[in-house]
C-alpha cells in the first residue's frame, strides 16, 4: 500500500513539471501584463523547461495564451515568446482583459493576398503569403503602416494595415511609445538586428533640441550628422564620421548607392542637398551627382525618415519624404553597415 502511494506521488509530480503539448486547449488572450517580481521565461510550460531569460520587475509583456492554471504563453518586450507562471506573485494582468475568459482583443480577415513578414518593413523576409479569407489575430498596431499579427498556424509576423489587404474587427491594441516605429527583435549579430538597435536608439531622442554644430560628447542637443553618428555609436558601437559629407563618402565607399529613395532599405542613410524651395521645379537643373551634401537622415521604411534639421521643427522627429522637398533634395542613400 505504501509503495502504491509513493508511486502515485511521483506520477503526480511528473505531470506538473512535464512539458505540455502545444495541442492543449489554450485560451487566447492577447492582453498586457506587468512583471511584479522577477520571473523566468521558459521555452516550455514546465519548471524543467529551458530558461530563455529573466523577466525584470516592471517589464511589460503580452499574454498570448493561458495554457492552464499554472502557465501563460507570453511575448516579452524584446519580441521573444515563452512561458511564465500565472501566479499573481509574478505577473499582474490588466483588469478586464479576459486573460481567464479567453477573449480576443481584435481579429482581421485577409481580403486580398498579403505577405506576412519578419519585421515591419517591406525589405524584411517574407514568412509566407496570407491567402484571401484567412483570419488572423491582431496583436498590436506598430504604426500607421503595420500590424503585428498571429496567423492561423500560430506564426507571428507583420502585415500591412491597408484596408486593401485586411478587414479588422474589434479593438486593436496599441504598442505604446513611439507611433512611428517599433523595434523588431532579431539575433544579436545580424545586420537587421543591428539596424533595429540603431533605430530604437534614435527613437529615444525624439524631441531633443536641434543645435547646429552640437557637441559630439553629449546628447542634450543634436544637429543632423551628430544624431546619426550618435545612434550608431550608442546603439551598436559603430563610429561613423562626424559630419554629413564625410558620412556620405563613407557610405559610398562601402558599395553601390541608390539615387531613388524608394529602393532604400530600412536603416539606410539618406543624403540631401541644400533647401531651395518646396516645389520639384525649384531643384530642376541641379546636377545631383556633384551637388553638395547638407543633410543626412536614416530611413525607417514606408516613406518615413528619422532626422533633425532646425530649432523651429522641434528637433529630432520623423517625416514623410514623398512629395515633399525632402524628395526633391534627395541625392543618394545606402547602408552604413
Amino acid at each position: 500500500m505504501k509503495r502504491m502511494a509513493i508511486a502515485l506521488m511521483i506520477a503526480t509530480a511528473t505531470t506538473v513539471v512535464a512539458p505540455l503539448s502545444v495541442t492543449s486547449a489554450y485560451a487566447a488572450t492577447d492582453t498586457q501584463a506587468t512583471v511584479v517580481n522577477a520571473v523566468n521565461m521558459r521555452a516550455e510550460p514546465s519548471t524543467s523547461g529551458k530558461i530563455i531569460r529573466l523577466l525584470k520587475k516592471g517589464e511589460q509583456v503580452t499574454v498570448v495564451q493561458k495554457v492552464n492554471s499554472y502557465w501563460y504563453k507570453i511575448q516579452d518586450s524584446q519580441g521573444k515568446t515563452g512561458y511564465v507562471s500565472t501566479s499573481s506573485q509574478y505577473l499582474q494582468v490588466s483588469s478586464g482583459s479576459g486573460a481567464s475568459a479567453g477573449t480576443k482583443s481584435a481579429s482581421g480577415v485577409v481580403v486580398s493576398g498579403v505577405n506576412l513578414r519578419t519585421s515591419p518593413s517591406t525589405s524584411s523576409s517574407v514568412i509566407r503569403l496570407l491567402p484571401k479569407g484567412e483570419t488572423v489575430t491582431i496583436l498590436s498596431k506598430v504604426n500607421d503602416y503595420w500590424y503585428q499579427v498571429r496567423d492561423s498556424k500560430g506564426q507571428t509576423g507583420y502585415i500591412s494595415t491597408s484596408s486593401k489587404y485586411i478587414q479588422v474587427s474589434g479593438s486593436v491594441p496599441a504598442t505604446g511609445g513611439s507611433p512611428t516605429v517599433k523595434p523588431v527583435p532579431g539575433s544579436g549579430g545580424s545586420a537587421s538586428a543591428q539596424i533595429e538597435k540603431v533605430i530604437a536608439t534614435g527613437m529615444k531622442y525624439l524631441g531633443t533640441p536641434y543645435e547646429y554644430g552640437s557637441n559630439r560628447n553629449n546628447t542634450s542637443t543634436f544637429d543632423c550628422s551628430d544624431l546619426i553618428r550618435h545612434i550608431f555609436l550608442e546603439g551598436i558601437g559603430v563610429k561613423l564620421p562626424a559630419d554629413s559629407r564625410s558620412q556620405g563618402s563613407y557610405v559610398k565607399s562601402r558599395g553601390p548607392v541608390k539615387t531613388d529613395w524608394r529602393q532604400l532599405k530600412r536603416g539606410d542613410l539618406l543624403f540631401f542637398t541644400d533647401y531651395k524651395g518646396t516645389k520639384a521645379s525649384d531643384y530642376a537643373g541641379i546636377d545631383k551627382s556633384k551637388a553638395r551634401i547638407s543633410h543626412v537622415a536614416i530611413y525607417l521604411g514606408n516613406g518615413q525618415i528619422l532626422h533633425t534639421y532646425s530649432k523651429a521643427s522641434g528637433g529630432v522627429r520623423t517625416d514623410s519624404i514623398a512629395g515633399k522637398h525632402w524628395e526633391y533634395r534627395f541625392l543618394f542613400g545606402g547602408s552604413a553597415l
